[in-house]
Formats: C-alpha cells, structure tokens, sequence
C-alpha cells in the first residue's frame, strides 16, 4: 500500500515540474510564481524536465487514437454481427463473402506484398514481396512458418501446382524458380530465358508445364521436368502484365500494358482473338468457375433456356478502375463493374460463382453481386494500396496483401 502511495506522489511531483518548466519556457511567468506557490514548489525550475509534459501530451494522444481505432473495429464487429451476417449455419457456403474485421493481420515483410495464394490442400498460405522473400503462413492459426530466398530481386508472381507439391516463383531478377513443397522447401530449379522483368507465372492445369510472361513483352511455356522452355508466344507490344490457363488447359489469356486482353490457342500459339475495351493498362486476370455461368448469362440479361453465353468466361481488372468479364469465345464484354476509386490490381471469383472479389489501390476489397452488377460489400482492408488477393476454394477465407507490408486473413461467413 505504502508502495503505491509512493509512486503515485511521485508521478504528482513529476508532473507538476512538468508543468512549470512548460510555464517557464514559454513565458508565463506570472501563472509560474502563482503555480509555484499553489504547489508549495520553491526554487528555480530545473532543466532536467524540459519538454516533459508536451511528451506526456502527445503519448496520451497517441493512446487515445489507438483506442478509437480499437473501439471502432468493436464496433464494425458488433454491427456485423447483429445486422449483416447470418452465423455459418443458417448460410449457405456459396453466400459466404469476406467481413471485417479481419481474423489475423501478418507483418514480417520488409516492402510491399506482390502476390499471396491459398495452398491447394494444406491450411497454409503464401505471400511474396518486394524483399525477395518468399514466406508460408498458418491461415488458420495466423502462425509464421518459414521463409524461401533465393530470388535477387522483387519476386512478383507465385503459383501451386493442382497438388501442392511445387511451387513457383518469378522475379525481376529475370528468373523463374521452383521449390519443393513437399519435404525439403529448397528451390529445385531455376529457369532462365526472359530478357526483362518476369510478371507472372502459373502452371498449366496438369501440372506438367509453367507459363510466364515478362516485361520483353513475351509469353513463355516452360516444361517442369526438363526446365526447357517449349513455347514462346508473340503478339503483345507492351509488358505484359499477367497470365493465366483457362480450366481445360486449351487457351491462355494474357493482359499487358497495351490495354488489352489476348487469348491465345495453346496448341500453336496462334493469338485466337483480342478483346478491346479498357482504356489503361490491364492488371490483373481470372477466369471464371463453370459455377458463374448461370449469374453472368443473367447479367447479361440472356435466358438461359435460349441464346444463353457458352463462355468460357474471363474477368479482367484495369487501372482504368473497372472491371470487365468477357465471353471469350464469343470475343465481347458482358459485364463492367464501376466502383473502384483507383486501379484495380486483383480479381478472384467466389468458388460458388455468384460472387466477384477484387483488391484495388483505393485500399479496399469489393465484393461484387454478379447477377446484379453491383458492389455489394467494401471492405477498408489496408493502410495502403491492396495488390493481391485469393479466396479459397474449399475454406471459408479470404487472404490480401498490401504495399503496407501485411498480409491480412478475412474469415467469411
């Protein structure tokens, strides 16, 4: 008892020194005799607690702040959880879709986070960055596991083979690297041949060829076993930004720099058709589940029992801020989604298909009713511009990476 009422006599003591040395230094001088003789405080003031009480001020402040940002995120939770979200049982896994406030937020990043994905089996995920590393994390539990170096520069791109076992990496080192994730996490093999800047890299649906494409405004096939490149694709006159396999493995579709989207026949790199319409440089792609067919033949305002879109369907973001999705075979746009106050710089569909998810530099994710053609829910996700986001097929979560360094894990429900 006697302890306590000790230190809180000193931090009276502490304090009213403070305040006379901020009465002296700024020049009160008649409030500074009146405050000595109230506080029974003779003598000069001494230099020693100089600035103190602004300190004090400034870390109270700071608290301050740090408890509304708590109390508000309380708040969005509380809302959430009494207005707009039905618990997991009521609700069918196809409704799912992200909610703040996150579930785990992940630094360990020294520069902005490139590229996160969902492993396809395990409950961990993968984030890459501008650091070069390459870091695997416990999505359910929010834990660390390990890192993989061995790029030199900002890896930009990763990807999973259908099984999990191997990953791949690309970099503005200029080099395409796969690792083993089954046993050792080492890298395995290293593929050279771009002339610039690798920005994306991905496994063709078997598993038994890597595709890329690069700054040298090239689209490369890659075959796993021997690490020989097999195919190069021609066609594109700028960077090339992203490349993905459609679900059959048939065709590519590649978005570049020069404002459009190519779909290329993978049998003899023949480019099968460019689809035009963004007015800025396209980022990012995905194609669409055979779940998605249904909301985006309504979209489209098609009867299904007649005329309805075959696909397959491909989504694409820009940073013209919009959101396209195209029925590739038949070469037109269907749907634009307007929302985004900056690029957008990744899309994923919902795997129930009705849903579209997207990450933007405005620093939110929008969750995008797709029968409906509207953004049904904004998420304030980061601290600055959001790069990359993945949903799981199979789990009920949504991952996203940031130039703020995090990655952040949102829970759906």
């Amino acid at each position: 008892m006697l302890k306590h009422i000790l230190g809180a006599l000193i931090k009276i003591y502490i304090t009213n020194k403070a305040i006379a040395d901020y009465l002296s230094s700024n020049g009160y001088m008649d409030a500074l005799e009146a405050f000595k003789k109230e506080a029974d405080m003779p003598g000069e003031v001494e230099r020693k607690f100089g600035g103190l009480l602004e300190k004090k001020w400034t870390s109270v402040i700071r608290l301050q702040k740090k408890v509304m940002e708590l109390e508000s995120k309380l708040n969005e939770a509380e809302k959430e959880y009494i207005e707009g979200a039905p618990t997991r049982g009521k609700r069918c896994p196809t409704e799912w879709i992200p909610r703040p406030p996150e579930k785990f937020s992940l630094t360990g990043h020294r520069a902005p986070v490139t590229r996160v994905i969902f492993h396809p089996l395990f409950s961990i995920m993968v984030s890459a960055s501008e650091d070069a590393t390459i870091k695997v994390w416990d999505f359910e539990t929010g834990e660390y596991e390990r890192t993989l170096k061995g790029h030199t520069d900002s890896i930009q791109d990763i990807a999973f083979d259908s099984s999990g076992k191997v990953l791949v990496s690309c970099s503005a080192d200029m080099s395409i690297k796969l690792w083993d994730f089954q046993q050792s996490y080492e890298c395995v093999r290293t593929m050279l041949g771009h002339d610039h800047n690798v920005s994306s890299v991905s496994f063709m649906p078997a598993g038994d060829f890597v595709i890329s494409c690069s700054r040298d405004k090239t689209i490369k096939m890659w075959e796993v076993s021997t690490g020989y490149c097999v195919k190069t694709f021609t066609g594109h006159r700028e960077w090339v930004r992203m490349v993905r396999a459609s679900p059959d493995g048939s065709l590519l579709a590649s978005c570049s720099n020069d404002q459009t989207v190519r779909i290329w026949f993978v049998s003899n790199k023949e480019c099968r058709g460019e689809l035009r319409a963004h007015e800025h440089v396209v980022e990012c792609l995905a194609w669409a589940p055979e779940a998605a067919s249904s909301a985006i033949n309504e979209a489209a305002g098609v009867d299904n029992r007649k005329g309805a879109h075959m696909g397959p369907f491909l989504a694409s973001g820009s940073r013209d801020k919009t959101i396209r999705i195209w029925d590739v075979s038949a070469g037109v746009c269907l749907i634009l989604l307007t929302g985004h106050d900056n690029w957008v710089r990744g899309v994923v569909f919902h795997p129930g298909g009705k849903f579209l998810v997207s990450a933007s530099d405005d620093k939110t994710l929008r969750v995008w009713d797709l029968r409906n053609k509207r953004c049904m829910k904004t998420l304030e996700a980061h601290k600055h511009f959001c790069t990359s986001l993945d949903f799981h097929k199979s789990h009920p979560y949504v991952i996203s990476g940031s130039v703020d360094q995090t990655v952040k894990v949102w829970e759906c429900r």
